[in-house]
C-alpha cells in the first residue's frame, strides 16, 4: 500500500509539472504577442532579413561554393546561372548577371560574392520608400489575388502607421469574398483603427468612396483601402478594379497615392505575370512580398524590379504583427549572400 501511494504521488507530481510548464509556455506566448502588438517587443531588421532568407541563401550558397571545386569555367557559370534561376531571380536577369561576372572572372569565392552583390544591387536601383504627402489623408489601395495575404498585410500596415503615431482608417472594399469584411473588422479592432464597411455584395467603388470621404471628414492621416482578390486572367474583375480607381479619384483628386500589389513569394515567377497585369490595369506602384521566410525563391524580389520595374517596398518575414518589414535592398542582398558567419563576403 505504501509503495502504491508513493507511485501515485510521483505521477501526480510529474503531471503537475508538465501542466505547469504548458501553462508557462502559453503565458509566455500571450505576453510576447501582447508586447509585440504594443510595439514593445520586436526583432532587429537585419536579423529578420538574415533569418527570413535562410532557404534562398542555403540554395544559392551551395552553388557559389561549387563554383571553385569542380568543372570548367563554362560549367561553373552555368551552375551559377541555374542557381540564380532556381532562386527565381528570373531567366533574363540571371543570364545578364552571369554575363557581367564572366567579363571579369573572380579568382575566389569571396571575390565572386562581392561581384555578385554589386550585380544584384545594380539591378535594384531606384526608390523603395512608401509614398507620403503633406496633406491628409494619404490614400493607399491594396490589390492582389486571394491567398496572397492581402488582408493580413493591411492589418499589419495599419499597425505600422499607428506605431508611427499616425491615425488610420480602413475601407472594406472586398465585398465579394464571404467573411472578408468581418476579417478586416477583426484586424481593425486588433490594431485599434476604425473600419468603413457596407454589406456583403455592395459596390466596392462606393465603399472606398465613402471611406475616403470619412477619412477627409475625420482628418485621419492614412486611409488604407482593401479590394477583392482576383486573378490576372479575370478580365471582368480586373476592369472593375480600374473603375474602383477612377471613383477613388473623384473622392479625392490624385488618389490613390500608392497602389500596393501583394504577392506571395512562394509562387516565384508566377508573380511576374501578376505584377504585369496589375501594373497595366491599376498602375501598381510597389509590391508587398509576403511569406518570404517560407520559400527558397526569394530572388523574385530582384526579378520584379529588374523585369517589371516595380520596387518591393515591404516584405513579410513571419506571422507576427511586426513582421511586415520595410524593404532594404542592401540588407536584402547581404542576407541573401551571407556566409555561415553572417558576412556577405
Amino acid at each position: 500500500m505504501l509503495e502504491t501511494s508513493w507511485v501515485i504521488a510521483a505521477l501526480v507530481a510529474i503531471v503537475g509539472s508538465i501542466g505547469a510548464f504548458a501553462i508557462f509556455r502559453v503565458i509566455r506566448k500571450v505576453d510576447a504577442e501582447t508586447l509585440t502588438a504594443r510595439g514593445e517587443l520586436s526583432v532587429p531588421e537585419g536579423a529578420s532579413f538574415l533569418a527570413g532568407l535562410g532557404k534562398t541563401r542555403a540554395a544559392l550558397s551551395g552553388a557559389l561554393a561549387r563554383m571553385f571545386t569542380s568543372g570548367s569555367d563554362t560549367e561553373r557559370f552555368e551552375a551559377l546561372e541555374e542557381a540564380l534561376i532556381g532562386a527565381d531571380v528570373g531567366v533574363r536577369t540571371a543570364m545578364d548577371i552571369v554575363s557581367d561576372l564572366q567579363a571579369s572572372p573572380a579568382a575566389d569565392e569571396a571575390t565572386l560574392r562581392t561581384q555578385l552583390r554589386e550585380a544584384l544591387l545594380k539591378r535594384m536601383s531606384g526608390e523603395y520608400a512608401l509614398a507620403s504627402r503633406p496633406d491628409k489623408p494619404l490614400v493607399l489601395l491594396v490589390v492582389g489575388v486571394n491567398g496572397s495575404g492581402k488582408t493580413t498585410t493591411i492589418g499589419k500596415l495599419a499597425h505600422r502607421y499607428k506605431q508611427e503615431g499616425k491615425s488610420v482608417l480602413l475601407a472594406a472594399g472586398d465585398t465579394f469574398r464571404a467573411g472578408a469584411i468581418e476579417q478586416l473588422q477583426v484586424w481593425g479592432e486588433r490594431v485599434g483603427v476604425p473600419v468603413v464597411a457596407h454589406q456583403e455584395g455592395a459596390d466596392p467603388a462606393a465603399v472606398l468612396y465613402d471611406g475616403i470621404e470619412a477619412g477627409i471628414a475625420r482628418g485621419v492621416d492614412v486611409v488604407i483601402c482593401d479590394t477583392a482578390g482576383r486573378l490576372q486572367a479575370q478580365s471582368a474583375l480586373m476592369d472593375e478594379l480600374g473603375k474602383v480607381v477612377r471613383v477613388m479619384g473623384k473622392a479625392l483628386p490624385g488618389c490613390p497615392h500608392e497602389v500596393l500589389l501583394v504577392l506571395d513569394a512562394t509562387i516565384g515567377q508566377n508573380a511576374l505575370s501578376q505584377a504585369r497585369a496589375f501594373k497595366d490595369v491599376v498602375g501598381a506602384t510597389g509590391v508587398v512580398l509576403t511569406k518570404l521566410d517560407g520559400t527558397a525563391r526569394g530572388g523574385v524580389v530582384v526579378a520584379v524590379k529588374a523585369e517589371m520595374d516595380l520596387p518591393v517596398k515591404l516584405i513579410g518575414l513571419g506571422e507576427g504583427i511586426d513582421d511586415l518589414r520595410t524593404f532594404d535592398k542592401e540588407a536584402f542582398v547581404d542576407a541573401l549572400l551571407a556566409t555561415e558567419e553572417g558576412s556577405s563576403v
